[in-house]
């Protein structure tokens, strides 16, 4: 759990797939990598915004629970390898770490979810799980209280449908006017050049 909660640990092969995707994925790809990087900037200081008035302390802040703490290593990864160390929480604790609601872990992996599943609907849904094993961790390491996982996982959710809709918006104003030969190929960010998704809205907006 302790390893699923590092964000250190994950973040070389994140951004590598990211670079990937934008070195050698189609418009669809780079679409995707720009909305949501776009997307996690916002929503992270949206996140510190809400923990600022909110406020809320954390498990191991107001009461005694169990610490996995991985060791020491470089690069992070090879933590891993290293038995972590075990033990409770104590009042050192209490004013090292910041709110507790939202989940900024639960936020980002949320975000990636809901596009991963918008922009690649048939294989986009997996990622879904790896969302669900943070928000464990998190409730595991008593980072976080049952119901700031639940709350965040709406709140996230909210925030990406609301930012990919703005994205959609401003492509489809802008890329009209300024780009119309790439517009008339991809006239939405998550549909790709045959069709096989559809953007949020489309359906509506068929009927």
């Amino acid at each position: 759990m302790a390893a699923v909660s590092n964000s250190e640990i994950w973040k070389p092969l994140f951004i590598a797939i990211g670079l990937s995707m934008l070195l050698f994925g189609g418009f669809r790809a780079r679409a995707f990598v720009i909305c949501l990087v776009l997307s996690l900037v916002i929503a992270e200081l949206f996140t510190g915004v809400i923990k600022s008035v909110v406020d809320r302390h954390r498990p191991k802040q107001v009461e005694s629970v169990r610490m996995v703490e991985l060791q020491r290593t470089h690069p992070k990864l090879m933590s891993l390898s290293k038995k972590p160390t075990i033990r409770f929480s104590g009042q050192s604790d209490r004013n090292r770490s910041g709110p507790s609601f939202p989940s900024g872990h639960m936020t980002n992996n949320t975000v990636i979810a809901v596009y991963c599943t918008l922009f690649y609907r048939r294989r986009g849904w997996l990622y879904w799980m790896v969302t669900a094993a943070v928000g464990y961790s998190r409730i595991y390491l008593g980072a976080h209280w049952p119901s700031d996982v639940i709350a965040t996982l709406f709140l996230a959710a909210g925030e990406a449908l609301l930012l990919l809709g703005l994205f959609e918006l401003i492509w489809r104003t802008a890329a009209r006017k300024w780009a119309p030969n790439v517009y008339a190929r991809h006239p939405s960010l998550t549909t790709d050049p045959k069709g096989r998704a559809r953007s949020p809205g489309a359906a509506q907006a068929s009927l």
